[in-house]
């Protein structure tokens, strides 16, 4: 395993005030900006909101309680290296979790079995010296680990995972929401609307997967809010992916963010990995399962590939 040096984002914190020389202004607190290197002026500070705001008439701009901060980027983040080497080879990047025996994830469904149909060692008696092979048996059900949802997951007679077109699930033009952070549970159209989506495979960035395998990550995770679901479905995204056990809130029996997107034909990926991994942008994003007929989900291999 060889390490590498990891991306140390750094980030200012402020409270501003705008005057504006007709009367009137505006107020923002707590205002968060991605900077390089440790330190930016009380004058740049002003002047990118004038610009980033698209302001007019502005008479003064007084720049509050400013603190530097170590936060990943939200704009235009660089690529996070790890230590483990095999995560990232020639610009691509697995995305998928690791599917065990045993390892429940969802409460109330049964966790995978991994097991052999033939071993090695039974199967030594079949072939010439020396030459054996393993044929594994798994038994799970079709929403384990980093799973793939189609249009019939939700809707009796729609698109199975066997028609999903290849165009919908690989290969696409992709950009991360990075959300850590966030407060409450619900990502809301607000959280999406800065973002261009159309055309996009859009992955939700919750750090949520950093919880894997620990009991507390299906407890209250975040997830998608109706309004977010009919921007992203509004706005033309071709797919949606989340770092979370599900892409609803799963107190609540409507399921709006499934029934909004896979009716619209959007493909879900619920339980990405290492999301924080990715750049914001300039990524292409693959989540391909078995070609299967007759089912509305299956598990993938997901992985983005870094454009240089």
């Amino acid at each position: 395993m060889t390490a590498v040096q990891v991306v140390e984002d750094r980030r200012v914190c402020f409270d501003f005030e705008v005057d504006f020389s007709n009367g009137g202004g505006i107020q923002g607190q707590g205002f968060r900006l991605d900077i390089d290197g440790g330190e930016i002026s009380d004058q740049a500070l002003a002047d990118y909101i004038v610009r980033d705001l698209r302001l007019l008439m502005v008479g003064e701009v007084r720049i509050l309680n400013k603190q530097f901060i170590r936060e990943r980027h939200k704009r235009k983040a660089k690529v996070a290296t790890e230590t483990v080497a095999e995560t990232r080879q020639g610009g691509l990047i697995d995305l998928s979790h690791v599917v065990r025996d045993g390892e429940v994830v969802f409460p109330g469904l049964p966790a995978p079995r991994v097991t052999e149909h033939m071993s090695h060692e039974d199967s030594r008696d079949r072939y010439a010296d020396g030459v054996s092979f393993q044929i594994g048996r798994v038994d799970m059900v079709a929403n384990t680990g980093t799973s793939i949802d189609a249009p019939y997951h939700r809707y009796p007679g729609a698109c199975d995972i066997a028609d999903l077109p290849l165009a919908s699930i690989a290969d696409q033009d992709a950009v991360v929401v990075r959300l850590s952070g966030m407060q409450g549970r619900a990502i809301t159209r607000e959280a999406l609307a800065a973002t261009e989506v159309r055309g996009r495979a859009v992955l939700l960035d919750t750090s949520r997967a950093l919880l894997w395998g620990a009991p507390e990550y299906v407890v209250d995770p975040p997830f998608l809010a109706r309004d977010a679901a009919e921007f992203l479905r509004d706005e033309g995204a071709l797919l949606v992916g989340i770092d979370a056990i599900n892409i609803d809130d799963t107190g609540d029996p409507h399921r709006p963010a499934h029934s909004i997107l896979l009716e619209a034909g959007i493909p879900i990926v619920e339980n990405l990995a290492r999301l924080d991994a990715l750049p914001i942008e300039g990524f292409r994003f693959s989540a391909t399962p078995m070609r299967i007929a007759g089912i509305g989900a299956f598990p993938v291999r997901a992985w983005a590939r870094v454009l240089s």
